[in-house]
Formats: C-alpha cells, sequence, structure tokens
C-alpha cells in the first residue's frame, strides 16, 4: 500500500483526536508484541497501526475498547504499593497528632515552659529588639537639621566639595 495518512483514517473516525489516540494506543501494542493484522513492508508500528485503521482489519469497538483498558488497567504489585503508602500515611498522620498533643501540652503549662527557657529568651530579645528601635526614633527627632556644624565638620565639608569640583 502506498504512504498512508490521517486522512485515509479520518472517516473510520468521528474525531480526528480519537482517531490519534486510537491510533498511537495500538502502535504501542504493536511495539510491545502484538502481531499486526496486516503486513509489516519494513513499515513503523505507527504507519503498521493507521493501516490496519484504514482497512479495518480491527473493528472500531475493539480499538476503542483496548485504548479504555489501557487506561483502567491496573495490576496487583500497584494495588499492593498503594494500600502500603496509604498505611504510612495514617500511621504519618498519627504519629504527629502525638506530636502536635505534646506541643500543645507544653505550650499550656507555664512551668515546663520555663524550664525549656526558649520563652523567656524570646521575650527577652524581642525587649532589646524594640529599646533599640525606641533609641533610634529618639535620636533621629534630637536631629536639628538647622544646626551649625562645628568648625572641623566645616571644614570636612569644603574639603569635600572642593574634591568633586
Amino acid at each position: 500500500m502506498a504512504r498512508i495518512t490521517v486522512e485515509d483514517c479520518i472517516d473510520k473516525f468521528p474525531s480526528r483526536f480519537e482517531l490519534v489516540l486510537v491510533a498511537s494506543n495500538r502502535a504501542r501494542k504493536l511495539h510491545s508484541g502484538e502481531e499486526p493484522t496486516v503486513d509489516k513492508d519494513n513499515d513503523k508500528n505507527t504507519v503498521i497501526a493507521l493501516r490496519e485503521i484504514a482497512q479495518e482489519t480491527i473493528t472500531q469497538d475493539k480499538l476503542k475498547n483496548d485504548l479504555i483498558e489501557e487506561y483502567q488497567s491496573t495490576n496487583f504489585i500497584e494495588d499492593e504499593e498503594i494500600a502500603e503508602l496509604e498505611e504510612n500515611t495514617a500511621e504519618e498522620s498519627t504519629s504527629s497528632e502525638h506530636e502536635n498533643d505534646n506541643i500543645s501540652d507544653t505550650n499550656e503549662d507555664p512551668d515546663l515552659a520555663k524550664a525549656d527557657g526558649n520563652t523567656e529568651n524570646n521575650d527577652n530579645q524581642a525587649d532589646k529588639d524594640q529599646d533599640n528601635n525606641d533609641q533610634i526614633i529618639s535620636d533621629e527627632e534630637n536631629l536639628n537639621p538647622n544646626e551649625e556644624l562645628s568648625n572641623e565638620d566645616q571644614d570636612n565639608e569644603d574639603e569635600s566639595s572642593n574634591n568633586l569640583e
């Protein structure tokens, strides 16, 4: 048969997209070892799949069902892995709930928090930060932009302006 194209097969399926899905699935099946229903003629699997569709050697229903089965099938190993993952996730969530309970117990008991010392350290650091911010603000408020520069500062300013010229 001469060169096969999608145009030769489009009348077999109502949608060009459906045709592509079915043909690609059939090509994968040919690649995995299924026997073609037409002569190979040294063609690639995609061309063989399109030739099978054009010559209608495989029914549309079989092609559609193969495609559906391909996407629906799972094997026993995958089912076991999924079950194992679900069990591990359930165990992790249970253990994290117990950890959260322990953390909340520590936050509720002030004696435990003091023994830990972290709460006091955080409070002290916050107080120090606030004091530093207050000092910076008061220093800025005390600056007077109209205040005269001292003689030394005036000399330094004159030298820097001379260097720029």
